[in-house]
């Protein structure tokens, strides 16, 4: 799926751009609770831009509706650039798991940049006879339905992380869904489930601990903080994923405002502050173009719709 020429072009319409901009408080709106590893993003990058702009930006967070209430939001804000949507590769698979929404992704908003990109990690509760990858699919292979994987509800990259390891292995997994990161965590630690894949920053405290067992990685590369840990292509199996935070202006936004959001925000993402943070974060920094974000948009919502089709999934109220 592509987005058309003129779809790009009318995403940021043309106008006098205010060599002001921002001549008052910008509001950054996240789809998350407070506390959690968007949010904690959010605050961090908005107080940068608020030194930079001299102007406050104020970290809204709407959770709920797997990111729907923030995007329906920001999709009904005016298009000046003083509301934004921060938000994960969740906003690409929302259009093809949910029966209906009320915006579309690809009219309603104008991509800025993809301010990040990210992987997930699989991990087991050590209790489980299973030190890699190859392990994992040879165990499950001789208990068929025996052994579960939790995520953060149906659709969410966890869940479909899970479901493209059982086609790309062939073997036969039990899907349990939880409400969020923090509870499957908690499952996990606990043994209510065996396996999942999680957001490293959340994790990464009890693969250190030995409490959680790394298997792989979803990304291109292994990650910095876990360099003995493969990748899954390492292991054999040729899927990867790579997620992303990025940000997103109400479509009409002037291009003018749109590209100079994009500068401030790809300016202070690399400085040395944040830079430091974003490998125990989980994150990449990336700050790419308005255009170049749109198309990684576009592609993403043609693979998730590939998944979601494939594996079965019915439609979300």
């Amino acid at each position: 799926m592509r987005l058309p020429t003129l779809l790009l072009a009318a995403a940021f319409s043309a106008g006098a751009f205010a060599q002001s901009f921002p001549s008052k408080p910008v509001r950054m709106v996240v789809p998350f609770a407070a506390g959690g590893a968007v949010d904690t993003v959010a605050r961090a990058l908005g107080q940068k831009l608020g030194e930079a702009w001299k102007q406050p930006v104020l970290v809204d967070n709407r959770p709920g509706a797997g990111g729907n209430i923030a995007a329906e939001a920001v999709a009904k804000a005016p298009a000046d650039g003083y509301t934004l949507l921060i938000t994960t590769q969740g906003f690409a698979i929302s259009p093809s798991l949910y029966r209906k929404l009320p915006f579309d992704a690809t009219r309603d908003f104008a991509p800025v940049t993809q301010l990040t990109s990210s992987f997930l990690v699989l991990v087991c509760s050590p209790q489980l006879p299973a030190h890699s990858i190859r392990e994992l699919i040879a165990l499950t292979k001789s208990k068929p339905g025996a052994i579960n994987y939790g995520s953060t509800g149906t659709g969410a990259p966890p869940h479909l992380l899970g479901e493209l390891l059982k086609s790309s292995a062939g073997v036969d997994l039990v899907h349990v869904p939880y409400k969020g990161d923090a509870p499957l965590t908690q499952a996990l630690l606990a043994g209510e489930v065996q396996v999942a894949f999680m957001p490293l920053a959340g994790v990464l405290p009890h693969i250190k601990s030995g409490r959680l067992r790394a298997l792989g990685v979803s990304g291109k590369a292994r990650a910095t903080t876990m360099p003995e840990v493969p990748t899954f292509v390492e292991a054999g199996l040729p899927f990867e994923f790579t997620g992303w935070l990025g940000i997103f202006a109400p479509n009409g936004t002037p291009r003018d405002t749109a590209l100079q959001l994009r500068r401030d925000i790809a300016r202070e993402i690399v400085a040395p502050d944040l830079l430091e943070r974003w490998p125990a974060w989980g994150y990449e920094p990336v700050g790419n173009s308005p255009g170049d974000f749109a198309a990684k948009v576009a592609s993403d919502l043609a693979m998730y719709a590939k998944v979601i089709r494939e594996a079965g999934i019915p439609p979300q109220d």
